[in-house]
C-alpha cells in the first residue's frame, strides 16, 4: 500500500536514506529560522556599545544605528554657577616655622580657605576672605579657578567681623563676582555655596540650600578666653558649609553674591545650619580695608571688664552699687586725651546706658559702638559714681586720635 512492488527493496532502502537527510535539513532550516525570530525580535550590540536593530522592511537594506545622547540640563542653578563660579578662588595661609638652630625655614602651608574676586581695576584684582583664613601668616597664595597661583598682598583685616581684603595681579582675571542686596533675601530663597571645602583638592565645590533664616546673631569669642566678645549677624543657610569654605560666595539664584561663607555649627546633633556674613553689611568694611587696611571705628579710650564677673561684696562697698544694680561695665583705665577723658569719666564708673539703651555687659557696648556710631558722633552715657548716677556726653574719636 503506497509501495509499488517492483521497487520494493530499492524504493524502502531509498525513503530510509532519504529520511535522515530530510531530518537533517528540516532542523538546519529550523536554526536558520529560529535564529532570524530572534535577531529580529532582539537588538545587538556593537563593540561601540551601539544599539544595531535589524530593519525588517526588505532584505538588503542597511541596518540602522542609535547612539547616545547628552541632554542639555541647564537650569537657574547651572547659570548662577556658571556666572559666578570662576570669581571664587582658594586662599592659602603659608607660615615660616623655625629649625632647632633658629633659623627660619621656607613657608610652609598652614591652612586654606576660600576667597572672592570682587573688583578688577588696572593691574591689581582684589578679593575678599575671612580674617581667621589669613591670621597668622608669613604670606599668602591664591588659586584661581584656572589653577593659576598668584602671590597675594594683604590689604587689611579685622577681627570683629573677620573680614580681610587681598590685592593680585589682574593678569590672570577674567571673572569678577556681582554684588547682591542680603538684605532682600527672603527665608526659603534658594542660595549656593562655591567654594574649597577641606582644601583645594575639592576647589569649586558647589552645594545648594536655601536661606534659613536672616539677621541670626551668633555670640563670637574673638581671643579665645571663654568669653562672648561679639554679635555677628548672619546668614543661615542649609546649603553644606565645611572647613576650607571660609571666606567662599554664598550666592543667589541670579548668581549675585549676598554672602561670605563663614563658619558652621559644628555639634554631632546639629545638621545644616552654616552661617555667611551678608554682603550689604560687609561691604563698608571692605571698603575700609581696601582703602586704608582698617576698619574707621569709634573709640572711647577706656579698658573695661564686665561688672558681672566682680563679686558682690566688692560691688557693694567699693563700687557703691545700689542693690537693683547687677549688670553693667566697669572702667578700668581712661586713656589720657581721649573722647571718655575729655567728657569726664573715671575709673571705676560702671556704664549702665547708652543713647537710652540698657548695656549689660561690653559685648552689647562694642556692639553699640560699633554698629550705631561713627567718628564725630555724639553718645550719651550714664554711669553710677560712687553709688550715684551720672549723665555725661562723649564724642567720639578714631584710634589715631588718641
Amino acid at each position: 500500500m503506497g509501495y509499488y512492488d517492483d521497487h520494493t527493496n530499492t524504493e524502502r532502502s531509498a525513503k530510509k536514506g532519504g529520511s535522515k537527510a530530510s531530518y537533517f535539513f528540516s532542523s538546519l532550516v529550523g536554526v536558520i529560522v529560529g535564529a532570524l525570530i530572534v535577531a529580529l525580535a532582539f537588538p545587538m550590540f556593537d563593540r561601540g556599545g551601539n544599539t544595531t536593530v535589524t530593519n525588517s522592511n526588505t532584505a538588503g537594506e542597511s541596518t540602522a544605528q542609535t547612539e547616545a545622547v547628552s541632554y542639555d540640563v541647564s537650569s537657574d542653578v547651572t547659570a548662577a554657577v556658571e556666572k559666578a563660579g570662576d570669581a571664587v578662588v582658594g586662599v592659602t595661609n603659608l607660615q615660616a616655622g623655625g629649625s632647632m638652630f633658629g633659623q627660619q625655614t621656607e613657608a610652609q602651608e598652614a591652612g586654606t580657605g576660600s576667597g572672592v574676586i570682587y573688583k578688577k581695576e588696572g593691574d591689581s584684582a582684589f578679593i575678599v576672605t575671612n580674617n581667621h583664613v589669613i591670621e597668622g601668616s608669613d604670606q599668602v597664595e591664591v588659586t584661581l579657578a584656572d589653577g593659576t597661583k598668584e602671590e597675594a598682598t594683604v590689604l587689611g583685616g579685622d577681627q570683629w567681623t573677620d573680614l580681610a581684603v587681598l590685592q593680585i595681579s589682574s593678569e590672570n582675571v577674567e571673572t569678577v563676582a556681582e554684588f547682591g542686596d542680603s538684605q532682600a533675601l527672603k527665608p526659603g530663597e534658594p542660595v549656593i555655596a562655591i567654594g574649597n571645602p577641606l582644601g583645594l583638592q575639592f576647589s569649586g565645590s558647589v552645594t545648594t540650600g536655601v536661606v534659613s533664616g536672616v539677621e541670626r546673631t551668633i555670640p563670637v569669642d574673638i581671643n579665645q578666653d571663654g568669653q562672648v566678645d561679639w554679635q555677628a549677624e548672619v546668614i543661615q543657610t542649609d546649603a553644606a558649609i565645611n572647613p576650607g569654605n571660609s571666606g567662599g560666595a554664598l550666592v543667589n539664584i541670579e548668581g549675585q553674591l549676598v554672602g561670605i561663607n563663614s563658619m558652621k555649627i559644628a555639634q554631632s546633633s546639629v545638621e545644616g545650619i552654616g552661617l555667611a556674613i551678608p554682603i550689604d553689611m560687609a561691604q563698608p568694611i571692605i571698603e575700609d580695608l581696601e582703602t586704608t587696611g582698617e576698619v574707621d571705628r569709634p573709640t572711647m579710650g577706656i579698658t573695661l571688664f564686665d561688672l558681672a564677673n566682680i563679686p558682690a561684696v566688692y560691688q557693694k562697698e567699693q563700687l557703691k552699687l545700689p542693690e537693683e544694680v547687677t549688670t553693667g561695665v566697669v572702667i578700668e583705665r581712661v586713656v589720657p586725651n581721649s573722647a571718655a577723658a575729655n567728657a569726664g569719666l573715671e575709673e571705676m564708673d560702671v556704664i549702665v546706658e547708652m543713647d537710652g539703651e540698657k548695656i549689660n555687659n561690653s559685648m552689647e557696648l562694642r556692639q553699640h559702638l560699633y554698629t550705631e556710631k561713627n567718628v564725630g558722633d555724639d553718645m550719651q552715657v550714664k554711669v553710677y559714681r560712687n553709688g550715684e548716677m551720672v549723665e555725661l556726653t562723649l564724642t567720639l574719636t578714631d584710634d589715631s586720635q588718641l
